[in-house]
This record gives structure tokens, sequence and C-alpha cells, in this order.
């Protein structure tokens, strides 16, 4: 992620842990240092639904407009999605 720091790029999470506390723990533990919502403890929480997350991870890659342009990218794919982004 830091490649993508003085970017116009945002990453988000969502977390289904059942035990909200536990977050701060998972967040630490992983080292995530960005944004990550609690899902209301469960895998069919308001966000994940709304989203229609089948799976964890789920990557979705959205363009400055909000549109889903990638969906479950890895790796190499999906940096080369991002960087097609930030070159738009």
């Amino acid at each position: 992620m830091k490649r993508l720091a003085n970017e116009p790029f945002a990453l988000l999470g969502i977390n289904s842990d059942a035990n909200r506390r536990a977050l701060g723990k998972t967040l630490k533990r992983e080292r995530i240092n960005w944004r990550s919502w609690w899902d209301a403890g469960s895998i069919h929480g308001p966000i994940q639904t709304t989203w229609q997350v089948a799976q964890r991870p789920m990557i979705y890659v959205l363009d400055a407009k909000g549109v889903i342009r990638f969906k479950d990218l890895t790796g190499d794919d999906l940096d080369k999605a991002i960087d097609s982004l930030l070159e738009e």
C-alpha cells in the first residue's frame, strides 16, 4: 500500500468478527492500517449483504465515479487494475 500513499486511492475493509472488540485485535495482528468497518458480527451483515459478498476476502475495485470496474482480483492482476484506473 505504500506505493499508493500519494495517489487518489482508498482501501476500505469490512470485518465480520462475531466479537466487535476482536476487530481491534485483528486489525493490529494482521497489520491492517486502512479503514475497516465491523459488519454486525456476521457474514450476513448489512454491508456484506448489500454488496453480495460470497467469499472472503472479496475485492472490489471502483473507479472515481464509484462504479465497480473489477472484482475479486489478487496479486499482479489487482495491481494492474488499480494502475489502469489511476492512469484514467
